[in-house]
């Protein structure tokens, strides 16, 4: 009984959600996970990422550092003595081949580490082109620059040069956040990505970060003179530490958790009724 009455709350929650962020324009929600229907994560929504995988980064991905749990999905870096040759693991996850989207609104609800080395990302790729002509969404990054913690908010689209990325890049220093509200770091802020045929634009618990128009995002010869943002793209949730961005790391603060409380895809509602 208790399982049913939390079931309809959630969906009376959700509900709410989606017309409650609208701003003026009717949404419909089209794809989620909550967290909440089992232990372990929802294999038929999610890939895991297993090894290292990209940026020189230092943790090993593995199924076993991702959880759900109290209706949440926990994924922890931590340091790991028990496998030869490797001293960190992690988790990474993504949407590839089971859940791609065009256009709409993404939102996370979710409470990130803040330790120097660590570095959570929500974001989005694409799989038309290979990258970075497939296209990059950084809704989220988390990471220090010369011992400095910032919040990032990315765009990337592809050149003439292989593997060569044009970024529209936007960092604020997390004392932004924190001079707002002081307990920032203890809360869970949700991370919106509105995505239209003429724009892209990322927010911060309401705080518009970064914007681009999609005339503005066209690939190089490689990526056949096209915007990557007019092809689907699917979700990444990841908990990166080192490498190429995430910096020296203070293992005295390892664990370090990344917490999800959801994910949601919103379409408007004509493009829904179609």
């Amino acid at each position: 009984m208790l399982k049913n009455i939390k079931a309809i709350f959630i969906l009376l929650f959700s509900f709410q959600t989606c017309w409650s962020y609208a701003q003026g324009r009717e949404y419909r929600l089209v794809w989620s996970d909550e967290f909440n229907d089992s232990e372990s994560l929802d294999t038929t929504k999610w890939n895991y990422e297993w090894g290292y995988v990209r940026n020189h980064e230092q943790q090993y991905y593995q199924s076993d550092n991702a959880r759900v749990h109290d209706g949440m999905l926990t994924i922890t870096v931590r340091r790991d003595s028990s496998s030869q040759g490797v001293r960190y693991t992690s988790a990474s996850i993504n949407t590839r081949g089971k859940y791609e989207f065009l256009y709409g609104r993404l939102e996370v609800r979710a409470r990130i580490p803040h330790a120097k080395g660590v570095w959570p990302a929500i974001w989005t790729l694409g799989s038309t082109w290979e990258w970075p002509s497939c296209g990059e969404i950084d809704v989220m990054e988390y990471y220090h620059k010369q011992g400095i913690p910032y919040i990032l908010a990315n765009y990337a689209h592809g050149t003439d040069q292989r593997w060569k990325a044009a970024w529209n890049s936007k960092a604020i220093p997390y004392a932004h956040f924190l001079e707002r509200d002081p307990y920032f770091t203890d809360r869970f802020h949700i991370w919106r990505l509105d995505w239209t045929p003429d724009s892209i634009t990322i927010w911060l618990d309401e705080e518009k970060l970064n914007q681009t128009g999609i005339a503005e995002t066209v690939n190089g010869k490689l990526g056949e003179h096209k915007s990557p943002f007019t092809t689907p793209q699917y979700i990444l949730l990841n908990l990166a530490l080192g490498g190429d961005n995430g910096g020296p790391i203070d293992n005295d603060a390892l664990p370090a958790c990344y917490d999800i409380d959801w994910v949601r895809v919103y379409q408007p509602v004509e493009e829904t009724s179609r």
